[in-house]
């Protein structure tokens, strides 16, 4: 596993305790603004996580398919995903 996948891994389960916190937040009916925050805390790590897959894919993937003159639709997809990304 790349240095990039370990870093966004690592990000992607403390979210998965976050959201099993939130979980029990709602179920104990806890204050909404509480809620919100650490449901804004996850979606920051999530967004943490998903350029840190884009990093090691463009470090990777991409930059082998520019060496191998086969760069399109590599470059391609990351368009795609950035386009999803500032929406």
């Amino acid at each position: 596993m790349t240095e990039h996948k370990q870093k966004a891994l690592k990000k992607i389960k403390t979210v998965r305790g976050q959201l099993d916190a939130i979980v029990n937040m709602i179920e104990e009916d806890r204050y909404c603004v509480d809620i919100s925050t650490q449901i804004l805390s996850c979606i920051g790590q999530l967004k943490k996580a998903n350029i840190d897959i884009l990093n090691g894919h463009l470090r990777t993937c991409v930059k082998h398919a520019i060496e191998n003159d086969n760069a399109d639709e590599k470059i391609e997809e990351v368009i795609n995903i950035i386009d999803k990304y500032i929406k």
